[in-house]
């Protein structure tokens, strides 16, 4: 008798990394929410950030990484999983490890 095929599992979330915990801290501040309650899977709109607030955690991020972003950033990349990951590859390829020259 075969056994059956084990189901196909969902895919791994990425981990909870010190990016991504600021980014759910900050997006959390703004709709006054509990950062555990934000979900880095759901668009930044679910939480009612809309293009005001948006171009702030664009400045906040700018901050907290030194890095100057297109403003439109957070349409652009419109959850936190997207905007984490889009964020880490632009600190990697400005690293000088990362550098392409």
């Amino acid at each position: 008798m075969n056994s059956p095929e084990p189901a196909p599992s969902a895919p791994t979330p990425p981990p909870d990394t010190e990016l991504r915990s600021w980014l759910r801290a900050r997006v959390g501040h703004y709709a006054q929410l509990d950062a555990a309650a934000i979900d880095p899977t759901a668009t930044l709109t679910t939480y009612g950030l809309d293009s005001v607030y948006a171009l702030i955690l664009c400045g906040d991020i700018e901050d907290h990484l030194g890095l100057a972003l297109e403003p439109t950033v957070a349409w652009d990349h419109p959850t936190i999983d997207a905007l984490a990951r889009h964020l880490e590859e632009t600190l990697a390829q400005a690293s000088p490890s990362g550098e392409s020259r």
